[in-house]
């Protein structure tokens, strides 16, 4: 089975290739791949420490920000409608070989 990955720029613009793996968020696979993601909540959608923006074309199928998501990025100052999302709430079974750049702190 070919491993699926993702792309992620931190926040010095330096370019990853992240494992997914599948029941964990992509919050979860930054962090344990040592990304600068601080992922303060823990992944329980409470604050913006995991905020990323979406890069180019992702699946039609990636579930949309729920209220409470929204709240919480369009209080960042750095929301970008269309390309914020916490990635506490994006599951890796939903992604592949998309594209996204970790959000300023």
């Amino acid at each position: 089975m070919a491993t699926k990955t993702i792309t992620v720029t931190d926040i010095d613009s330096k370019e990853y290739e992240v494992e997914l793996i599948d029941g964990q968020s992509l919050m979860e696979v930054m962090r344990d791949s040592g990304l600068s993601v601080l992922a303060t909540c823990g992944g329980t959608c409470s604050c913006a420490t995991c905020h990323v923006y979406l890069d180019g074309e992702w699946p039609e199928h990636l579930t949309v920000p729920g209220g409470e998501e929204l709240d919480i990025l369009e209080g960042t100052g750095q929301y970008e409608p269309g390309r914020s999302r916490l990635s506490c709430q994006i599951p890796c079974a939903e992604v592949e070989g998309g594209r996204l750049t970790v959000a300023p702190d």
